[in-house]
């Protein structure tokens, strides 16, 4: 199935703002939908587009595209819904992957899939710091640049990258170097 893509505004302009809403706004529920779960990403969305009509005078395009400013405005939102992200994210750790592959080749392909390690990722994202889940989720998630997230984020480009390395190595230590393949390929 093919979809067609949303015509964005210009991104120096808040003037349509159902452009802007229309433009960005599955985009942006996506991203808070994968951070929170389906439960929240309505109202969090709703929320941001509400702070960005209400705030849309103080927007600054020379600091930010309309969509960075927008991931930023939902990055915050999430943090007044952190507690849950970090519970939902150990209840995975806790329960692990879904049981519902009863026969032998589901659990054979669970095994040597990514899936297996999906508890344990969960774990190791819900133990970073704030700032530093940020900027993997805003890279992983969202697929924003350095820059992008430094601008959403109002923080250098260099604490981004700092910021994504100490995560991806902590989430490389609490991994402890698992071969989601089961083989050691030494």
């Amino acid at each position: 199935m093919t979809t067609t893509p949303v015509e964005r505004p210009p991104d120096r302009s808040l003037d349509d703002f159902s452009a802007v809403f229309d433009a960005y706004s599955r985009e942006i529920h996506n991203y808070v939908t994968q951070r929170l779960g389906h439960g929240h990403a309505d109202d969090v969305v709703a929320e941001t587009f509400l702070t960005a009509f209400r705030k849309r005078a103080r927007y600054d395009p020379a600091r930010a595209g309309i969509r960075t400013w927008l991931y930023g405005i939902a990055t915050n939102l999430i943090h007044k819904h952190r507690r849950a992200e970090v519970r939902a994210l150990r209840a995975m750790d806790r329960y692990g992957p879904p049981a519902d592959s009863p026969g032998h080749e589901e659990r054979v392909a669970a095994r040597v899939s990514a899936e297996s390690l999906r508890p344990a990722l969960a774990e190791a994202i819900a133990r970073l710091s704030r700032g530093q889940r940020d900027v993997l989720l805003l890279t992983a998630l969202a697929g924003l640049s350095h820059e992008e997230i430094a601008a959403a984020l109002g923080i250098s480009y260099g604490t981004v990258g700092s910021r994504l390395n100490r995560a991806r190595t902590k989430i490389r230590a609490a991994l402890g170097d698992a071969d989601p393949m089961g083989a050691n390929h030494g």
